[in-house]
C-alpha cells in the first residue's frame, strides 16, 4: 500500500465525516479504528483515516497515540498527513489540538502548518480567524455548550495560542481569494517571523481548494473535513486518486434487526430523537440511575428484546444542556460522562448478541465507546446518509457482516434515524 493521503482523526464520528468527504471527492478511502494491526487486510486505497478517541483524554496520551498513527501512515507512503479535528474546534485551553499539532509538526519538519476547521457545506466558516456557525460566531451559537469541551471563544488564533508552544498567525480571506501564490507568500512571511502555525480563513468551497493546493506542499495540516475536501480535490486534479472502488463493497445488504443509540446532548440530536418517536419505539434512559450504578443497561436490553423483531428501536441517554449541567454538578463531569458512555457500550454489545447487525449511533463520545467495545478494526465507506455521515461497512468484525452509522451530535436532518435505516438495508 502506498497512500496518497494519511489522516488522523481525534474521534470516530469525525473520522467518518472525513472518510465520507474524501470518498465523495474521488479518493478510495478506508477508516480504521486505531492504528491497524499488521494482520488486518485492507483493500488498495488512496487514503486511510486512522480514528482515535483522543479529543478529550489527557494531552500526553493524545500526543503519543497521534504520533503512533502518524508513524504508521508515513510508513505506508503518506507524504501529507491531515490531523482532523472537530469543525467546532472542541478543545480546552490545555489541549488537545495544540499539543498534538506541535508534536506532529516537530516530526514533519514543516516550518509552518495551515489550520482551519472551516467546512462551508455544514455551515462552518472562518473569517478574520473567527469561527462562525451559520451567521453567528461560535460562542453565540448552541454549539458552544459541548458537555466535555465547551467553546466560549470564537477567535481561533487566541484559542490555539493558549494551547500551542509556537506562535500563531493568520492568513486572512483577502489573501486567500488572491490564490495559492498569495497564500504561499503570506506563509513565508509568517514563517520568517517564527510563526509555526497559521489559522486560515475560508468562507466558500473554492477557498478550501486554494488551501488544499497549498497544503499539499507541506507535510502536515490541521482542520476539519473541509480541508480534507481541499486536499482530495488537489490530489485528484494531479492524478493522485481515482473514483472510489472500496465504497461499492459497503453497499451489500445486511438485513436482520436494526437499532439506534443516542448519547449526544446536542439540540439537533434531541430533535431527531423526538421525531423518531413517531416512527419507532424509543426508550429514554435515566442518567442518574446509570451514574449511581443501577443497571439501566439490563433494563434497556430487556426492553429491546421484546420489540426489536418487529422493527427498529431507539435507546437514548441524551439530555438537555441544563440537565447535563445538573448531572455534572451532582456527580462530576468525568464520572458522569464515563458512566454513560460505558452504559451505552454495554447496551450496544448486548444488542449485537441479540442479533443486531445494523446500528446507528449518535454522539462522538458514545460512538467511540461503542466501536471500542465491539472491537471493530475498520470500515469501508458507503452511501452518504447526511452531510458528513456515511454508511460504514465493518472490516474484520468478529461478529461478521455489520453496517453502522456514526453521527456527530450536530449532524443530520430532523429525521436522521429513519433516513439512516432506509440506507442500511
Amino acid at each position: 500500500m502506498r497512500l496518497a493521503l494519511g489522516c488522523i482523526a481525534d474521534d470516530y464520528t469525525g473520522a467518518s465525516d472525513l472518510a465520507n468527504t474524501l470518498t465523495r471527492a474521488g479518493l478510495r478511502t478506508v477508516q480504521t479504528i486505531g492504528v491497524p494491526a499488521d494482520e488486518l487486510k485492507l483493500p488498495e486505497v488512496d487514503a486511510v483515516v486512522v480514528s482515535l478517541k483522543s479529543r478529550s483524554i489527557e494531552a500526553s496520551l493524545a500526543v503519543s497515540r497521534s504520533q503512533a498513527a502518524d508513524k504508521w501512515l508515513r510508513s505506508r507512503g503518506a507524504n501529507h498527513v491531515l490531523f482532523k479535528v472537530c469543525s467546532t474546534f472542541d478543545s480546552t485551553d490545555a489541549g488537545n489540538i495544540g499539543p498534538v499539532m506541535d508534536a506532529l509538526r516537530g516530526s514533519s519538519g514543516d516550518a509552518i502548518v495551515l489550520v482551519t476547521p472551516a467546512f462551508p457545506e455544514t455551515g462552518r466558516t472562518v473569517y478574520q480567524g473567527n469561527l462562525f456557525v451559520g451567521a453567528v460566531p461560535l460562542n453565540e451559537s448552541p454549539l458552544k455548550d459541548h458537555p466535555l469541551n465547551p467553546m466560549h471563544d470564537s477567535n481561533l488564533v487566541r484559542v490555539l495560542a493558549r494551547q500551542s508552544k509556537t506562535k500563531i498567525g493568520l492568513v486572512d480571506l483577502a489573501t486567500v481569494v488572491r490564490g495559492p501564490e498569495a497564500v504561499r507568500a503570506r506563509l513565508a512571511d509568517l514563517s520568517d517571523k517564527s510563526v509555526g502555525a497559521a489559522v486560515i480563513d475560508a468562507v466558500f468551497d473554492r477557498d478550501l481548494e486554494t488551501i488544499g493546493e497549498v497544503a499539499l506542499n507541506h507535510r502536515l495540516s490541521v482542520g476539519a473535513s473541509g480541508i480534507g475536501l481541499g486536499l482530495a480535490r488537489a490530489l485528484v486534479a494531479t492524478g493522485g486518486g481515482q473514483k472510489d472502488a472500496a465504497g461499492e463493497a459497503a453497499e451489500a445488504p445486511i438485513g436482520g434487526p436494526a437499532a439506534c443509540l443516542a448519547g449526544s446532548c446536542s439540540q439537533a440530536t434531541l430533535q431527531q430523537i423526538a421525531n423518531a418517536e413517531e416512527m419507532m419505539p424509543v426508550l429514554r434512559l435515566d442518567p442518574d440511575r446509570i451514574i449511581t450504578g443501577q443497571d439501566e443497561a439490563r433494563r434497556a436490553l430487556s426492553w429491546a428484546a421484546q420489540r426489536m423483531t418487529e422493527g427498529p428501536i431507539l435507546i437514548a441517554s441524551s439530555a438537555t444542556p441544563d440537565q447535563v449541567a445538573a448531572l455534572q454538578s451532582r456527580h462530576g463531569r468525568d464520572a458522569a460522562g464515563h458512566a454513560i458512555e460505558q452504559a451505552m457500550a454495554n447496551i450496544a454489545e448486548g444488542l449485537v448478541r441479540l442479533g443486531v447487525r445494523r446500528l446507528v449511533v449518535a454522539g462522538g463520545e458514545t460512538s467511540g465507546a461503542v466501536v471500542d467495545r465491539l472491537g471493530i478494526p475498520g470500515f469501508l465507506v458507503g452511501a452518504e446518509i447526511a452531510a458528513g455521515v456515511p454508511v460504514l461497512h465493518a472490516v474484520g468484525a468478529k461478529e461478521g457482516e455489520m453496517s453502522l452509522a456514526l453521527k456527530s451530535g450536530n449532524f443530520g436532518g430532523p429525521r436522521f434515524f429513519s433516513d439512516a435505516l432506509d440506507l442500511m438495508h
